[in-house]
């Protein structure tokens, strides 16, 4: 189905030259992937394409190139920005604490994300919010669409893209044109195996990670007759293993593998007081998007996350957060 924002996208790349990539400060593999394949396709156009993202770019993605061409310094001078995986503007903290935000709202903005959640990104000019499986499917059917050019790279990021969001073609929003759109682009050269490779030989970990791994497992607790799995991780675990490994994403997938666990939570408490949540939800169990909200944040039903900087203790986060989530799967039956 044809995008009606499809030529207001197109009139702004257009009438632009320097095109500023944005990503949020919770990159992950849609993100990433769809930012790398829109450079891609603009630096094809002949235009300059810049790619920002205010934090550091996760070493688990390292396995895609181009990662290390995101820069988390907003650039001086651009024409235009392209926001990717978000309609959030309360995930570009880092931005609007550095005092550049009025820089980028200064300027035409293009929202394209696939999550369908209001928008708060009130300088946007043109938002394209689709409820597909990952940005990267829009950005395919936006270059169908409008004639862009798809070079190999290009392609294979688009697939990362769906790949990532979709868990590997198995998560309840993937479509069957999510799955012909994988079809065309391995039609296309795209090699799945090469790319599942990189990320496999990335993700292996030190002897030092595996047995923090296993120190992180003995601390799950069990909350809500065992349906809710939850972990703390605090500043000085932050410090020490973030940088080789997200210590929640050692784990998380752990928890929800637990019998008669329907949601994982990892929480992370942070030296200037601040609390992240990242929330993860078994197959029927879609309370994900909606527990976050509550605490401010959002996402998926069965993936999602928030942050708390409002000077309440990790405890009553805590308590609080897992009575909602009860509360939740309690509505759910």
């Amino acid at each position: 189905m044809p995008y009606d924002e499809s030529s207001d996208i197109n009139r702004l790349i257009a009438g632009s030259q320097r095109i500023l990539i944005m990503q949020a400060d919770n990159p992950d593999g849609d993100s990433l992937g769809s930012a790398l394949a829109l450079e891609h396709i603009i630096g094809d156009m002949g235009k300059e394409p810049l790619l920002y993202c205010g934090v550091h770019i996760p070493d688990y993605l390292h396995y895609l190139p181009g990662w290390d061409r995101v820069s988390n310094e907003l650039p001086g001078q651009f024409d235009l920005s392209i926001i990717v995986d978000t309609s959030a503007d309360s995930l570009f903290e880092t931005l609007n604490k550095s005092g550049f935000r009025s820089r980028v709202a200064g300027k035409p903005c293009i929202v394209i994300d696939h999550h369908a959640v209001e928008n708060t990104i009130d300088y946007a000019a043109v938002i394209c919010n689709k409820p597909v499986v990952a940005t990267g499917q829009i950005i395919y059917e936006l270059a169908a669409q409008l004639g862009w050019t798809l070079n190999s790279e290009a392609k294979s990021m688009i697939a990362v893209s769906i790949m990532s969001d979709s868990l590997g073609l198995v998560s309840e929003g993937t479509s069957a044109r999510s799955i012909h759109i994988i079809g065309e682009l391995v039609e296309g050269g795209v090699n799945l195996a090469l790319l599942e490779n990189a990320r496999r030989v990335l993700m292996r970990k030190s002897a030092e990670l595996t047995n923090y791994k296993g120190q992180l497992l003995q601390r799950i607790e069990y909350h809500a007759d065992g349906r809710i799995a939850v972990i703390h991780v605090p500043w000085e675990e932050i410090e020490r293993y973030s940088q080789a490994y997200n210590p929640s994403m050692l784990v998380i997938d752990d928890m929800r593998s637990t019998l008669g666990v329907d949601v994982a939570i990892a929480f992370k408490t942070y030296n200037d007081g601040h609390i992240t949540a990242k929330i993860r939800c078994n197959y029927g169990k879609t309370i994900a998007g909606e527990l976050a909200k509550q605490f401010g944040g959002g996402g998926h039903p069965y993936a999602s996350g928030f942050k708390v900087n409002d000077g309440r203790s990790y405890q009553s986060v805590k308590d609080a957060c897992i009575t909602a989530g009860t509360e939740l799967l309690n509505a759910l039956e």
